[in-house]
């Protein structure tokens, strides 16, 4: 029988490993190694990677995806910051094993043997800064995010929220072609905030309870090119043109709208959280076989002559494995539709030309 100081101490150095994987104090001698060092009880699910775990969108995702029942690992990663959230989520109750990864020289480690990764990091979007402006910082941290990705987890499920969407999920399948790892069943861009925001205003002019309207929302993630098909509602409604475009401009405007309320203070962060666990719940039930799983997304599509378009998808076990036509369109749609499609097929070009030139 070991002495109790051994014990409290070997229990001690299994919580320090768990929560800090690289704890110089576990190096050579330790009476447990790393790899020795798994928490007990960790629950039978998926194992997911959150990088950017620490921002503004970050800690709630991580938050909401430790309370995930199909969830059996969370590593989250980021460049600051990254062991505090660790320890503050590791101690809720729930039955995923969080680990923390700080720094580029860890991003191997947050990433090997993932099944799904979801992709928060970047700055977020601030007063009077546009799109394009973001696309300069963020541009560059998705690249080396998708490199890293391509190179510990190239079969994992990648859920790209990084904005500006329209131009990095272009981006990310730009990098996985040149690793030679490309699949575009698994490069999701994360048009969910769309949809949420698009369920909760019809709601509002329905006067239903949010949770039972449905809205596909299609064509991209920026302005213009959110498209949401207010006559394919369930359930089946019908607008006035003067109700149709109120509820169309301001779907397209969300994300300016809680910019502008946040008076600089961060940008849609708890909402995107929201829907980020929407989504990756959505395809983690997927990649369990479960019958029936759409959502709309951002993805390489041939619904239009565009590359990539956010429609509804079918989700399973390899991705994104049915992209869905977008149905009957009344003219304000089509009319809609062509706005969309000109300003996409800027957006997905700059991002394939920041990888090939």
């Amino acid at each position: 029988m070991q002495p109790l100081g051994a014990e409290v101490h070997q229990r001690i150095a299994r919580i320090s490993a768990h929560l800090y994987p690289s704890n110089p104090q576990m190096g050579d001698g330790s009476i447990l190694e790393r790899t020795n060092c798994r928490a007990k009880g960790g629950a039978a699910g998926f194992k997911v990677a959150i990088l950017g775990a620490a921002g503004g969108i970050g800690q709630p995702l991580a938050m909401l995806m430790k309370m995930n029942p199909l969830v059996s690992v969370l590593h989250l990663y980021d460049v600051v910051n990254a062991p505090g959230v660790t320890a503050d989520i590791s101690h809720m109750d729930t039955g995923a094993v969080v680990r923390g990864f700080l720094g580029q020289s860890e991003l191997e480690g947050a990433l090997t043997g993932m099944d799904l990764v979801i992709i928060p990091a970047g700055i977020p979007r601030k007063p009077g800064m546009t799109r394009d402006d973001l696309f300069k910082i963020n541009a560059g941290i998705v690249r080396t995010l998708c490199e890293g990705i391509a190179k510990c987890c190239p079969n994992a499920i990648v859920n790209l929220i990084s904005n500006p969407v329209n131009s990095t999920v272009p981006i990310a399948a730009e990098v996985f072609k040149k690793a030679g790892t490309y699949d575009p069943k698994k490069l999701l861009g994360v048009t969910s905030l769309d949809v949420v925001r698009a369920n909760t205003f019809v709601a509002e002019v329905l006067g239903l309870d949010p949770r039972e309207v449905e809205v596909p929302v299609v064509g991209g993630h920026a302005g213009v090119t959110i498209l949401p098909l207010l006559s394919q509602v369930k359930p089946p409604c019908s607008f006035t043109h003067e109700e149709t475009e109120y509820l169309t401009k301001r779907i397209q405007d969300g994300g300016t709208e809680v910019v502008e309320a946040k008076k600089g203070a961060g940008s849609a962060t708890l909402s995107m959280a929201y829907a980020a666990v929407k989504f990756a719940d959505v395809c983690l039930k997927g990649l369990r076989g479960d019958a029936g799983v759409v959502a709309c997304a951002f993805v390489a599509s041939q619904v239009t002559e565009l590359p990539f378009f956010a429609s509804k998808v079918r989700l399973g076990r390899t991705g994104a494995e049915e992209v869905y036509q977008l149905g009957p369109l009344n003219e304000y749609e089509r009319i809609g539709l062509e706005k969309a499609k000109k300003e996409l097929a800027e957006s997905i070009q700059k991002g394939i030309s920041f990888i090939r030139n």
